[in-house]
């Protein structure tokens, strides 16, 4: 069974039939009225899902195990590990219209962050040369409070796909529907298929980009082709000893460690930061770990205008480096987040003096980029 749905499989393809002609009880109901559609539930083969894991107890998508999170601290257990920043559904089709039917529980719109970024999915499709290219956002509607629906027609020539869901709002399910005589079938899987972990505040979770797939997270992943999980918590990185103690658990690739935005103050930072380091090292002794200060935009200016506390806390969290390198440490790094929106315009890298645009996203992945890139591919 595929999503409700007859899926046979035929020369490596699938070919879905539709089921719900024979049992009501499982139509998707939506908004979407083009004829001759299948829907599935993205839970099930042959769809693939990326950096959430669904929950059935509580029935929604979540970052981490609900267990761990509610040991690591209320706000993370709350709400923000619903938030399906980094999550993903790939597959591959040759539909030539593309639908989704999200149930969600839609939070209250933040005013320095677009709808389409706390709340929407968006489309992209590998071209001939085999780059990840963004087709189409799936635009949320101003006043949803459980969901939407939305569509959009595609080139219908055999293609993989991603689907980006949102980086704030909390997704329970999502179901994608496709012409009825398309074939559907596995995506091509990672070109690196062990992720990337990023751990930090809501500029890791993704805030203020305008859609999912312009977190720097997932630029990294698509021009790296690897996969990522993002376990940005917003206000609420506050390098817990037991969420170092989840991470450490984790296969991956490298581990992206960028959270000093959220501890209280500098000695909180300095109480955390290197021991926080230390439990993931030891559970991985070879594993690259990038440390990464905060990247705020203030840093980069006059240095009348910075915020002194900025400047300390980056000694605190360069200290856990040296540290490192002086025990011997060959596979850590260290990123001065000072440089993270260097450039021409680098104050127009923000929405508010801290969180990214879309523009400082981008600054950011090419920056971590280049260190996620040369401890990967070395």
């Amino acid at each position: 069974m595929c999503g409700g749905h007859i899926f046979s499989r035929k020369r490596g393809k699938g070919i879905c039939m539709r089921i719900e002609d024979i049992d009501k009880n499982l139509v998707v109901e939506t908004t979407i009225t083009e004829p001759d559609l299948v829907w599935f539930n993205v839970r099930e083969l042959p769809f693939r899902l990326y950096g959430v894991i669904y929950d059935e107890t509580m029935g929604c998508y979540v970052r981490m195990p609900q267990a761990t999170a509610e040991a690591i601290s209320q706000n993370v257990s709350g709400s923000l590990n619903r938030c399906t920043a980094g999550g993903r559904v790939r597959f591959r089709t040759d539909s030539r219209y593309i639908a989704i039917k999200a149930v969600m529980k839609n939070g209250s719109p933040m005013v320095h962050m677009p709808l389409t970024g706390q709340s929407g999915f968006d489309l992209y499709r590998v071209d001939k040369k085999g780059k990840d290219l963004y087709y189409r956002t799936f635009v949320p509607p101003r006043g949803m409070t459980e969901g939407y629906s939305s569509a959009h027609w595609v080139e219908g020539t055999e293609a993989d796909y991603t689907i980006n869901f949102p980086l704030y709002d909390g997704v329970k399910e999502l179901y994608v529907a496709l012409k009825r005589n398309a074939h559907l079938s596995e995506p091509t899987p990672y070109a690196i298929e062990k992720p990337v972990v990023y751990y930090g505040s809501s500029i890791t979770q993704g805030g203020c980009a305008s859609r999912p797939g312009n977190a720097y997270q997932a630029i990294i992943s698509r021009h790296l082709g690897v996969d990522h999980i993002n376990l940005g918590f917003s206000g609420s990185a506050k390098g817990e000893l037991g969420m170092a103690e989840y991470i450490a658990t984790l296969d991956m690739s490298a581990f992206v460690m960028d959270y000093d935005h959220n501890t209280n103050n500098e000695e909180h930072l300095k109480q955390t930061h290197e021991p926080f380091f230390k439990a993931v090292r030891a559970a991985h002794p070879t594993l690259p770990i990038i440390i990464v200060s905060a990247p705020n935009v203030l840093l980069k200016g006059d240095e009348k205008f910075s915020y002194g506390r900025f400047t300390a806390r980056r000694a605190i969290v360069r200290r856990t480096y040296e540290n490192a390198l002086i025990a011997g440490d060959k596979n850590v790094y260290f990123i001065d987040g000072a440089q993270l929106f260097k450039g021409e315009d680098w104050d127009a890298c923000t929405v508010d003096g801290t969180h990214p645009n879309d523009l400082g996203f981008f600054r950011m992945a090419t920056r971590i980029g280049k260190d996620v890139r040369k401890v990967l591919l070395k």
